[in-house]
């Protein structure tokens, strides 16, 4: 689409080095193994190391909760999600608790939410924000929110505050910051009563300096206010970054609302365990670092059941099909982990460019409607209303899930409420989802060769059996709480992504790395075992001091510890 190649202000100059400097990530990164070594999930993730946990994932339709032994799934409980999610997550504690008492205790709590994501498609509990624009006098014409939708823009806009400073593609300061005049815009925001603000400074991916001294004077003269950096979350892109951090900013206060709500339902559970949250990267992350960057959040369901799929399978490398009550969700696993997205991403019709998987969702999943002839399936559903709606569970509504039953793909409900369906309709409908899977899954592939399928999800049984491109569809056990079990797996990780300058190759990636652990310690990993699972080094012939941009990133089994 056209607006995709949308020109950002950061656009200055050819962002791409010299033909011959160019690297390739297979030629450049140590982080790849040879052929011969290649990676399992068994080396990649913590499944020997892994204790007795607790994994929980909210989606649209229901609530996913999982006890984990080490490898061995103890239990699994799937309740209907509640408006609230907050009730629901209690549900699943209570129902789990009940059929598999924690007698040997429980090491941690991993909560995969969609609250977040919910707040800003449905455009509710969203903090109003003050944005401060550092860059002038470039970018003046294209102002933060600019390209918001109008209703969310009226809704979390407060204070737009641009100021003098920034840095040009080189590193060399556009003009020197001016402090004075953010001294005079903090004292603006604390004025007004604002407690979120987000900082975007021009090329601060190169620089932080102007963002982090910005930060420096919002502490000192409003102590209570929570400041999102942009160079923290984006790339290079500033309006896309800036987006990214506004819709950080917008959601701070929900997330700390969350993980109190998170971390009181732990404890009427009886469970004195560490909570963790999901984040779209596969990895988790202290819940109490977490909720500093709650858009890390974004997608991270579908992610978990990438990385259920992975470990149930034993499967690093496949395409993953999750069929759930509202969507599918397929996406590619590499190593074990999602492939990431390189593209913009739009939440709730917000543009960003910051780190999200490679997924594409699709309006099918076992809730999805069907039309009076089959011919059409979805988008609209019932989500978790299936149970009451659903003709197989004595409701009046024909969903995907009774065409499935009718069909005889999957026992559920009571068959006789939909014997009397004709055979055309069914069999169109079906052609009607499994086409659309099968578009889908092709749109996913990235080159001819076939590849296994792995299918998981509560809606799973709607996936043929046999693919265009697939050499195999597999099913796992435990398959219809694969989210719940790859929270309950997941790791911590810690990443960097930043240019260096006047450092060799080698001295680059080890700062980097050093960086990176550092970071996955803060966020709840253990130190000792720590190992690196990404490297890309790309040299910029555009800028001065043999400039390296350098991306690493680290993963650890989480830290032993006791109380939330």
């Amino acid at each position: 689409m056209k607006r995709n190649r949308r020109p950002t202000v950061e656009r200055r100059s050819p962002a791409l080095p010299t033909p011959d400097r160019r690297p390739t990530v297979e030629r450049r990164s140590p982080a790849l193994p040879t052929p011969d070594r290649r990676p399992t999930v068994e080396r990649r993730s913590p499944a020997k190391a892994l204790r007795r946990r607790i994994g929980i994932d909210v989606g649209g339709t229901n609530t996913d909760a999982v006890l984990l032994d080490g490898t061995r799934v103890v239990h699994a409980v799937k309740t209907p999600t509640t408006a609230d999610v907050t009730t629901g997550i209690t549900t699943a504690l209570r129902d789990l608790l009940r059929e598999a008492p924690a007698s040997g205790g429980v090491s941690a709590v991993m909560i995969g939410t969609t609250h977040f994501t919910n707040a800003v498609v449905q455009r509710r509990d969203l903090t109003r924000v003050a944005a401060v624009r550092i860059g002038l006098p470039s970018g003046a014409s294209l102002p933060p929110f600019v390209d918001w939708p109008a209703d969310l823009a009226a809704l979390v806009r407060a204070e737009v505050l641009m100021l003098e400073g920034g840095h040009e593609y080189d590193g060399r300061p556009i003009v020197p910051f001016d402090e004075r005049g953010m001294r005079e815009a903090a004292r603006r925001i604390r004025a007004a009563g604002l407690t979120s603000v987000a900082v975007a400074s021009v090329f601060s991916p190169l620089n932080a300096e102007c963002e982090e001294r910005a930060a420096a004077i919002l502490t000192a003269e409003c102590p209570d206010v929570a400041v999102t950096l942009s160079h923290h979350l984006g790339r290079i892109g500033l309006l896309e970054r800036e987006n990214a951090a506004l819709l950080n900013a917008a959601l701070i206060e929900l997330a700390r609302r969350t993980t109190r709500a998170f971390t009181d339902a732990l404890r009427a559970s009886g469970l004195t365990a560490p909570l963790y949250l999901t984040q779209n990267d596969g990895t988790v992350m202290l819940a109490s670092v977490a909720e500093t960057f709650p858009v890390y959040s974004f997608a991270s369901g579908p992610t978990n059941s990438m990385r259920g799929a992975a470990f149930l399978s034993g499967l690093a490398d496949a395409i993953v099909i999750d069929v759930g009550g509202t969507t599918t969700d397929i996406g590619s696993l590499r190593h074990g982990f999602p492939r990431e997205a390189n593209n913009v991403v739009e939440v709730g019709g917000v543009r960003t460019l910051f780190r999200m998987p490679d997924l594409l969702s699709l309006g099918l999943g076992g809730g999805s409607l069907v039309g009076a002839d089959g011919a059409a399936v979805g988008p609209r559903s019932v989500g978790y209303r299936l149970i009451e709606e659903g003709r197989v569970f004595g409701g009046p509504t024909l969903t995907a899930t009774d065409i499935a039953v009718a069909a005889g793909l999957v026992d559920l409900g009571d068959r006789r409420r939909v014997a009397d369906l004709s055979g055309d309709l069914v069999k169109a409908a079906l052609a009607r989802m499994h086409a659309t899977i099968e578009e889908g899954v092709d749109r996913m592939k990235t080159d001819a060769r076939e590849e296994p399928l792995v299918a998981v999800g509560g809606g799973c049984f709607l996936v043929p059996e046999r693919l265009p491109g697939v050499s195999d569809v597999v099913h796992v056990r435990h398959q219809a709480v694969a989210n719940a079990v790859g929270a309950a797996i997941a790791q911590v990780s810690g990443e960097v992504d930043q240019i260096f300058q006047n450092l060799s190759r080698e001295e680059a990636i080890a700062t980097a790395r050093r960086l990176a652990e550092r970071r996955a310690v803060e966020a709840g990993a253990d130190a000792a075992g720590l190992q690196v699972v990404d490297v890309e080094d790309l040299p910029l012939a555009y800028l001065p001091g043999n400039s390296l941009r350098v991306r690493v990133r680290v993963v650890g089994d989480i830290a032993e510890r006791r109380v939330v």
